[in-house]
């Protein structure tokens, strides 16, 4: 016979929060960083190595040392380890755009002027865009190469860069929006002076970049698409790097996989699915 105190018992049972799986989301940020980053040196290296005629081939026929990403991720099989990489670093960029953008959210919240709510909601939009704008850009970037077709890979290149370079300034300007007195604590102060510290890395390798595609393409210089290559690397690294500050934006949160999380879900989250 089941008995009331019995029901309530199983219902407390039930409801009881189940978690399946739990991991550190700042390991979550050192996996997406690193998985690109050694798969990058490793497609580096082997191409350098083994196929040094195939990735230093310009189409001006000038003297190149330096090969391009484009160049060592373009040859096989080097092609199918950088793709992987990118399919397995995709994932978590979708899942941390989301998770700024409630920390967004929730910083928002916290203000009391009218028009610093409206101007902070709106460059949060313009951020979360660019963002999922600059992943899917990535994503296009590696899946069709250049080799396979040029002109789609130079425009979603070009795609990348401008979305990147635009999702940096409007981080640091909702940032200056939600504090507008400076970050409130020393760990704040850190990660806003590495994001302007690679912004600013990034729009002077860009210039350089852009400076030396040109004598490479109009001029045929000797040793010109070596400096624009340098200039692209310290550009994806600059880009890394600014990505990298999700570990100090959030030291010690966790991702976590629970039943029964209804109640711990906030209301306005974006990402709150429920699995039947």
């Amino acid at each position: 016979m089941i008995t009331h105190s019995s029901l309530e018992e199983f219902k407390r049972t039930n409801l009881r929060l189940a978690v399946h799986l739990i991991v550190s989301f700042r390991d979550i940020c050192v996996f997406t960083l690193v998985l690109p980053l050694g798969t990058l040196f490793v497609c580096f290296v082997s191409a350098y190595v083994f196929q040094p005629e195939e990735i230093h081939e310009t189409h001006c026929r000038v003297y190149n040392v330096i090969p391009s990403i484009s160049a060592i991720t373009g040859v096989s099989p080097q092609r199918y380890l950088w793709r992987i990489s990118i399919a397995l670093h995709i994932g978590p960029r979708i899942i941390i755009a989301f998770v700024y953008k409630n920390y967004y959210r929730a910083l928002i919240r916290e203000l009391n002027d009218l028009a610093q709510i409206k101007k902070a909601t709106s460059l949060l939009r313009i951020v979360h865009g660019l963002n999922i704008v600059e992943i899917s850009a990535l994503c296009c970037v590696t899946y069709v190469s250049n080799k396979e077709n040029y002109p789609v890979h130079e425009k979603v290149f070009i795609l990348f860069m401008t979305s990147s370079l635009s999702y940096m300034l409007a981080t640091l300007k909702l940032l200056k929006v939600l504090q507008p007195n400076g970050p409130q604590t020393t760990q704040e102060e850190t990660s806003l002076r590495y994001k302007r510290a690679f912004f600013a890395l990034s729009i002077a390798s860009t210039i350089g970049l852009i400076l030396f595609f040109l004598k490479h393409r109009f001029l045929c210089h000797d040793l010109a698409f070596s400096w624009f290559a340098l200039c692209e690397y310290i550009v994806a690294s600059a880009n890394m790097g600014f990505h990298c500050t999700t570990m100090l934006d959030f030291p010690t949160e966790d991702f976590m996989i629970a039943k029964n999380a209804n109640r711990y879900r906030k209301k306005h989250a974006t990402i709150s699915w429920k699995l039947d």
